[in-house]
Formats: structure tokens, C-alpha cells, sequence
């Protein structure tokens, strides 16, 4: 955000440069690294309901770099606006949280190859009825859209549904992904854009109060973002290539996307 849901049409883990066996990755010799992530992407980084723990398909694929690589993690926490630029001043090693490649963020920030592909999609209140995609939902002038500010889905909003004004007052900011869901469930906003990844999670745990509209409004690669210049980029960028020979992220796409199910 493979192919036996629709769901996982859209979603592609595609063949990377170099694959090597685990046997001939780079030792990286217990060195800490400080992975830094949001919590607020499901089923990529969140908090799980029930057990109050931290899980996902990017932990348990970082999880497995980590071994692979032989580096001792240190996960923390923090929001969305300010990690990029952290990271980019070395507060982190590494940063995940479904972050979108993009030209611009290279200016700041050394890129992964991309470990995932997703599309994003529209995320509605089950009873929405008043549109049924982006030109319906342009139209209707009443309509807001969510988003957090500097993220994909608040310039996909801008250019690609709305007018190009960013300063549009149909668009509500919100700091985390998960408050503009919140804001759509309790009527606050009519419309929020979500990869297919999060979209997933978040209908599947809504019991039919959520549901997903119209067309995929533009493909997107995730990367995870180091501090420029790293030499983690190298060793981690080998062994997504692996994880992605030997059918590991494979097996993570089935756990998180097909079997996992949101608050149950």
C-alpha cells in the first residue's frame, strides 16, 4: 500500500536491487540504533488496543532487520510534523512510520529502497451517501476533508480533489492521522485520505460505521528516512532486498493485511 484480495491489488512489495542470502548481510556488531515512529498508523505502527503494546508490520519487519544486521533497537515515539526534521538533525538513526518517498524529503533525509507500495484511497462515514468519489465530493462545496499538514494525503486533498489552494478552508488540519479518523466518525469532517494500508485497518475495526469510496487516487513507495549520509542506508537497503528474496515480507503482508483484524 498480495494479490488474492482486492484489498492487496493495491498493494505491491516489489523485487529490490541484490538478493543476497541473510549469511552474507553486514554485521553492524550490537551497535544501538534509536528507531523513531508515530503509533498512529495501523496495521504499519500502532498501539494495540488490548494489550497496550506497540506492533505492526513495519516493528516486526524492522524487528527482523535488526537481527538480520545484528544492530540492538531503541524504539521511540514522536509526532508526525516533527520527525522528519529530527531525524534529519540525528536525534534518531532511523525513522518509520509509512513515510512517502518523495524528491523534495531527499533534501532533508537519505531514503531505504522502497519496502512497500500502496495506494491512496477515500475514507467516508458508513451512511455517506451525499458523494461517491473525488469530482462528486468537489462538487459538493459543503464537504471537508481532514488531513495533517506536509503529509501526501493533505496534497493529494489540494491538488488532486480540491482547487490547488492549500490554503483552502475545506481542509481541517489535525496532528495525527488518527484524529482526523476521529474527526470523520463524529461528523466533524466528511472525508479523509488514507494508503490503503491504514484504510484497511480502519474499516475493518469499524463494525460498517467506515467504509471506502471511489477510485485510488495515486500509487505512493514507503521508505524508512535515516540521517543523510548514514551508513545504516546500505546495510538496511541489503537486507530489505533479502527479506524480500526469501518471502518474509511476503508472510508479513498476509499477517497484517489478510489475517490480522483490528481490535479483535
Amino acid at each position: 500500500m498480495l494479490l488474492r484480495r482486492p484489498f492487496l491489488a493495491a498493494l505491491a512489495i516489489f523485487a529490490l536491487a541484490g538478493s543476497l542470502m541473510a549469511g552474507e548481510l553486514p554485521d553492524i556488531k550490537g551497535r544501538k540504533v534509536i528507531v523513531v515512529t508515530e503509533n498512529a498508523y495501523p496495521p504499519l505502527q500502532f498501539v494495540d488496543p488490548k494489550s497496550g503494546q506497540a506492533i505492526g508490520w513495519e516493528y516486526d519487519a524492522m524487528n527482523e532487520i535488526a537481527k538480520r544486521l545484528n544492530f540492538k533497537l531503541e524504539y521511540q515515539n514522536t509526532s508526525w510534523d516533527a520527525m522528519i526534521q529530527a531525524v534529519a538533525d540525528g536525534q534518531y538513526n532511523i525513522g518509520m512510520t509509512g513515510i512517502t518517498i518523495k524528491e523534495e524529503r531527499k533534501q532533508q533525509v537519505d531514503f531505504s529502497d522502497p519496502y512497500m507500495r500502496s495506494q491512496q484511497l477515500m475514507l467516508v462515514r458508513g451512511d455517506e451517501k451525499r458523494f461517491t468519489d473525488a469530482a462528486s465530493f468537489k462538487a459538493f462545496d459543503k464537504g471537508l476533508i481532514a488531513a495533517q499538514p506536509g503529509t501526501s494525503p493533505f496534497y493529494t486533498a489540494v491538488y488532486e480533489v480540491l482547487d490547488g489552494n492549500e490554503q483552502n478552508p475545506r481542509i481541517k488540519l489535525f496532528e495525527t492521522f488518527g484524529a482526523t479518523v476521529q474527526a470523520l466518525k463524529t461528523g466533524d469532517v466528511d472525508l479523509v485520505l488514507s494508503d490503503s494500508t491504514a484504510a484497511k485497518g480502519y474499516v475493518d475495526a469499524s463494525g460498517g460505521s467506515l467504509k471506502i469510496i471511489g477510485q485510488p487516487l495515486g500509487t505512493e513507495d514507503f521508505g524508512f528516512i535515516f540521517t543523510k549520509g548514514s551508513d545504516l542506508v546500505a546495510p538496511v537497503n541489503a537486507a530489505i532486498a533479502a527479506l524480500k528474496a526469501d518471502g518474509t515480507l511476503e508472510k508479513l503482508n498476509r499477517k497484517w493485511f489478510v489475517d490480522y483484524k483490528m481490535g479483535e
